[in-house]
């Protein structure tokens, strides 16, 4: 009996040793990078789509009917002002002129003949040899005869003009289309017929609405003196084509309508742009890009930036090492930088690698970097490099989706990153 107490009480200090020995241990705190946000001087711009158009464009029809003669130009090439185009049979018209010169004589020498006899009636009635009645209807001959002439000299004119137009030229500069009716066939009868049609294309417009909030939000901070451009001076606008990287056509705003249209709450918007190179042809799409605002401002790595059902966020890692969730309304892409609105400062330590291992409030182990030298480690070139950038081929923003704001904004051109204090 006392070999099977012995054998209970191994058996209890054996259980008791296996259980201390399963004590639930936590794991250790994740490793994670964090870095402070950089803070430094940075032009907004807002982004819009849009198409573009011709600053001239002329539809070139026949104003005369007759059977096309000849065509004088190269479909698809340029042409110069003045330049013959088509020519419209012309013989009928020019035998009309001739008709209308003899009857322009005719109504000069009738003119002449009635002056004569007013002349012979006026003097034998001054002599009270002749009745007024005589001298009442020469004078009206006469009148009737200037009245004719005049007539006659303006039909001269539009047969004239009805000779000029079987010559049509070039009423402008550019390329011209092709021909859309060949020669031989009747053009101008009862209709003026369409032959081609001329765009000038040194020049381009690109046409877009802007929404009521980004105009008020605009006028606003112009008002403020906030904006890029000041009161009444010509926004620069920056255009993209959809194949192109950026936006390497510069021009500058030249119209904005005059009215809000109530049924869209949109106001039309056209810039204008230099064309040399004749890549923008009328009818593009493409992408504008308008200097905004110019102030400081606080970025981070776009990669630090996650969203959520409730918008977008950021992981911030406080003097405890203790992780949370910060809310940020966020602005525009700078390369790989998201310009953050609000929601952190620049003394901040946000989680820029590691998120999918931080949870808010959990305990973290984070290693500090700069936000320069985890972009350089990531991408293999510092953000300073993207923020440098010129406007006109920086990396295209793109709306991000469930952002809170009023006016959502492309890129920013940065100068150099100001230096934040270290933990």
């Amino acid at each position: 009996m006392d070999s099977a107490i012995a054998s209970a009480a191994l058996a209890a200090v054996l259980a008791l040793a296996g259980c201390r020995g399963n004590t639930y241990a936590p794991p250790p705190p994740q490793e994670v990078t964090v870095a402070q946000p950089v803070q430094r001087e940075v032009t907004t711009y807002s982004e819009f789509t849009g198409h573009t158009a011709s600053v001239e464009a002329v539809d070139v029809r026949a104003r005369v009917q007759g059977f096309l003669q000849s065509i004088n130009f190269t479909p698809g090439g340029d042409v110069e002002k003045g330049a013959l185009l088509f020519v419209i049979e012309p013989d009928l018209y020019r035998a009309r002129v001739d008709q209308a010169e003899a009857e322009l004589q005719s109504a000069e020498a009738q003119l002449q003949a009635a002056e004569a006899q007013l002349a012979i009636t006026r003097a034998i009635f001054e002599r009270n040899a002749g009745s007024r009645t005589d001298l009442v209807q020469r004078t009206q001959q006469r009148d009737q005869a200037r009245a004719a002439l005049g007539q006659a000299r303006a039909a001269l004119e539009v047969a004239k003009l009805d000779l000029s137009y079987t010559h049509i030229y070039a009423p402008i500069s550019g390329r011209i289309d092709r021909n859309l009716v060949d020669a031989g066939n009747l053009v101008g009868a009862g209709e003026s017929t369409l032959l081609t049609s001329i765009v000038r294309q040194d020049q381009i417009y690109a046409y877009f609405d802007a929404s009521e909030l980004d105009l008020l939000r605009f006028r606003e901070l112009r008002r403020r003196g906030q904006t890029v451009s000041v009161e009444g001076q010509r926004n620069t606008a920056y255009l993209g084509l959809a194949t192109e990287q950026g936006y390497p056509h510069v021009g500058e705003v030249d119209f904005s309508s005059n009215r809000v249209d109530q049924a869209t709450g949109t106001i039309e918007v056209r810039a204008i742009f230099s064309n040399p190179d004749r890549v923008l042809l009328p009818g593009l799409f493409a992408r504008v890009r308008l200097p905004f605002t110019r102030g400081q401002a606080i970025l981070v790595p776009d990669v630090a930036v996650a969203t959520d059902q409730g918008g977008r966020y950021v992981l911030v890692v406080d003097d405890k090492d203790m992780v949370q969730q910060r809310r940020v309304r966020v602005g525009t892409l700078d390369g790989v930088m998201r310009v953050v609105e609000d929601g952190v400062t620049h003394a901040d330590w946000v989680v820029v690698n590691g998120l999918q291992r931080a949870r808010p409030g959990a305990k973290v182990k984070p290693t500090q970097t700069s936000a320069d030298a985890f972009i350089a480690a990531t991408t293999g070139k510092a953000s300073a490099t993207s923020a440098t950038e010129a406007p006109a081929t920086g990396t295209p923003g793109a709306r991000a989706t469930g952002v809170p704001g009023p006016t959502p904004l492309a890129n920013v051109t940065a100068s150099a990153a100001t230096p934040v204090s270290a933990r």
